[in-house]
């Protein structure tokens, strides 16, 4: 049985390269509901690594370090917030890119939570839907709620405040829920109940006899 954390870590990861892109400002609300949780939390601008595309595993040496400090950071987290604008129906790019240097390593049993922004009245449900396909090929645990958030260029002002107190409370709930699972699937007394559940004795009066 895994020790159980002190401190919960959840990180966002922002799928934008926009230095005051609304993706970000959708990810820090959703990042608050987590901190009213307990939960550490940090964000991640991609736009603040200097990455390489990916080569597969035939280049490992040669990937600048902005590449292994990316790795490290999401391998400490224990929930993470991926957020990423729509183009052309799906996720951006430079998040694409990002994950494939990423592996098992740093993803597999994580919870995490989809935030899509689009400027369309479709809400970046296609690249939430790719995103949540790559959270299962990735063996990472990405909850039932999501947020998508169309015509998003009315929702936050210029300066960032967001204009929609229902969208605001979705964004909360869904850090909240990063942050819950996270702690329960880290928890020992949890892991004490799966465990004795799993090991609980037959029903006596279970068995069928003709």
């Amino acid at each position: 049985m895994n020790a159980q954390p002190d401190k919960i870590k959840i990180i966002g990861l922002s799928g934008s390269l926009r230095k005051n892109g609304l993706t970000k400002h959708a990810i820090n609300i959703a990042l608050t509901g987590a901190k009213q949780m307990g939960a550490d939390t940090t964000l991640i601008e991609l736009r603040n690594y200097e990455l390489v595309f990916c080569h597969g595993n035939e280049q490992e040496e040669a990937y600048p370090d902005d590449v292994h400090r990316l790795r490290k950071e999401v391998k400490s987290a224990h929930g993470i917030l991926l957020g990423t604008p729509e183009y052309h129906g799906s996720y951006s790019g430079v998040l694409k890119n990002a994950l494939d240097l990423m592996s098992f390593a740093e993803l597999e049993g994580k919870m995490i939570g989809l935030i899509g922004v689009s400027g369309g009245s479709m809400g970046a449900i296609s690249a939430l839907a790719s995103l949540r396909g790559i959270g299962r090929a990735l063996h990472a645990w990405v909850i039932p709620q999501q947020v998508a958030i169309p015509e998003v260029d009315n929702v936050f002002a210029a300066n960032g405040a967001i204009k929609d107190p229902q969208i605001e409370s979705r964004l909360l709930a869904l850090g909240n829920q990063v942050a819950k699972f996270s702690f329960l699937h880290h928890s020992n007394t949890a892991q004490q109940f799966l465990s004795e559940w799993e090991h609980a004795p037959a029903n006596p009066g279970g068995t069928y006899t003709k």
